[in-house]
């Protein structure tokens, strides 16, 4: 009998496909074509294989080449979604039909290697609407790069994309989108260049999309976060018929005692450097966890039993207040967590953490 490791991640399959479906038919409704994005659980081949079998999704998207990688023998086009690096362009014209730019210079090199190999490699270039991570901020710059990447015999330029809320936090609206639409529709008129992708952003966009108001000229949506909590992410709101439990992280028990809640002697910094300000809620019954921050945003993590309490972690331990909780916990048992976004990207990415597949 094959002994069962912890800490692990069980992801529920049959939910996954659940929330896709939902996704690929609001998208479907309004002709926008579905980029999944696979990036948050490291392409985990199990699972995007699984998401394929009923169709509704146009792109594979991931922010990684390496990821891409692994899909070589899957006939479905591949996205690079992060800016490509030069060291990398080679990687990228042979497993990416499409990648997304916003400097001449990298494009450049992306048509070297495709006249290397005698191949056409297309392009999306990233707006910049006010978010302030990437893409052209500047018409002026974006028009001039147009005109120079045009001429380049071995790039297409196939699209126009926006990113929001990823860094700045700036919501998707319909003023900000139909300035992309405006600015594909000059692109086209100036260059006679067919846009195929006018691509809206990402989860964020979906409630402009379940209201109605996405504007007219939007034929793109990359959804990562939606697919894996069933949610637009502007607000956070679930849609309707979908499962945000997924993905549970179960991690093991490995010391039960009663401790006071206030450290006792002279404080300095932790083990990360940083300074903590304890209040002290008197002794509690706290339990120690085998997993700590080196696999898991310790933020993230949501107990299914409301009664105990996550208050902190170094590395390898993670501290739980137990002292509310109906149900006691020996050693060896097991606490269950639902994970945010930013929790299912850092137990996905640690080798420590186990994967487990339910149908």
């Amino acid at each position: 009998m094959q002994q069962v490791l912890y800490p692990r991640l069980e992801i529920n399959i049959s939910k996954l496909r659940t929330n896709l479906k939902v996704i690929s038919q609001l998208l479907k409704k309004y002709d926008i074509s579905l980029a999944m994005v696979t990036k948050a659980y490291c392409a985990d081949r199990n699972i995007v294989l699984e998401l394929l079998k009923d169709g509704g999704v146009d792109y594979l998207a991931d922010s990684r080449i390496e990821n891409l990688m692994e899909f070589k023998d899957i006939k479905i086009p591949k996205i690079l979604l992060r800016i490509p690096m030069i060291s990398e362009v080679s990687k990228v014209v042979e497993y990416a039909d499409i990648s997304f730019n916003s400097e001449y210079e990298t494009v450049k090199e992306l048509n070297f290697e495709a006249e290397k190999r005698g191949d056409i490699h297309s392009v999306v270039l990233m707006i910049d609407l006010g978010d302030l991570r990437e893409g052209y901020f500047d018409e002026k710059d974006l028009f001039e790069s147009v005109e120079k990447i045009a001429k380049l015999k071995n790039i297409d330029i196939v699209g126009i994309a926006t990113n929001l809320t990823c860094y700045g936090a700036i919501l998707p609206s319909e003023v900000n989108l139909r300035k992309l639409v405006e600015l594909g529709t000059r692109i086209e008129r100036e260059y006679k260049i067919d846009l195929k992708i006018i691509s809206g952003g990402n989860s964020s966009s979906l409630f402009l999309l379940s209201e109605g108001k996405i504007p007219k000229g939007i034929n793109n949506l990359r959804i990562g976060e939606g697919i894996l909590l069933g949610r637009e992410t502007a607000y956070g709101q679930r849609l309707d018929g979908t499962y945000d439990d997924a993905f549970r992280l179960i991690c093991e028990v490995i010391e039960n005692k009663r401790k006071e809640s206030l450290p006792i002697g002279e404080q300095g910094v932790d083990a990360f450097g940083e300074r903590h300000i304890y209040v002290d809620r008197g002794p509690m019954q706290r339990v120690i966890l085998g997993i700590g921050k080196q696999d898991i945003k310790v933020e993230s993590l949501i107990p299914t039993n409301k009664k105990i309490e996550v208050i902190g972690a170094s590395s390898d331990h993670t501290i739980v207040d137990i002292t509310n909780s109906q149900k006691r916990y020996l050693i060896g048992d097991k606490i269950e967590f639902i994970l945010n976004y930013s929790g299912i990207m850092s137990a996905s990415t640690s080798k420590y953490v186990k994967r487990f597949y339910i149908e």
